[in-house]
């Protein structure tokens, strides 16, 4: 087993949501590397000179909030979709938005799943614990190249 963290982007412009989030995945019982980005543009620009300068330094998942300023997440998610290296990441779009254009927008840009924000702290951390779970301990991540 690789005892490299796992690295995670959390791209998210609300604090409260980037806190707990931070919290619940310090208590976890893998060792993670957590890259905040706070709008779309810098997660895009942040990916693309990864991708260029340290390819083996990419993100092993990516959390990926909707609602987010300069860049939204559907565009975000179309660029690293449509990118031959990054798509590969896989994506867990985390928002509050439980529209229905939301929810087929993200999947028909290749999400790997979309997940609707509770509202209540405890919820909220017991998702992210579901996430750790199947994301790391369940599914078989890619290694990089």
């Amino acid at each position: 087993m690789n005892s490299r963290p796992i690295k995670i982007l959390l791209v998210e412009d609300n604090e409260g949501d980037i806190v707990l989030t931070m919290e619940a995945l310090k208590d976890s019982q893998l060792p993670n590397e957590i890259i905040i980005k706070k709008d779309g543009e810098a997660a895009i620009t942040y990916l693309k000179e990864l991708e260029k300068s340290q390819p083996k330094q990419l993100p092993d998942l990516i959390l990926l909030d909707i609602n987010l300023p300069k860049m939204n997440g559907h565009e975000v998610l179309n660029q690293i979709k449509n990118d031959p290296e990054l798509k590969r990441t896989p994506i867990i779009v985390l928002t509050t938005s439980s529209s229905e254009t939301d929810i087929i927008e993200a999947y028909s840009k290749h999400a790997n799943c979309y997940i609707t924000k509770p509202v209540d702290i405890n919820d909220f951390l017991k998702i992210t614990s579901k996430i750790e779970e199947f994301w790391f301990n369940v599914v078989k991540l890619p290694t990089s190249i």
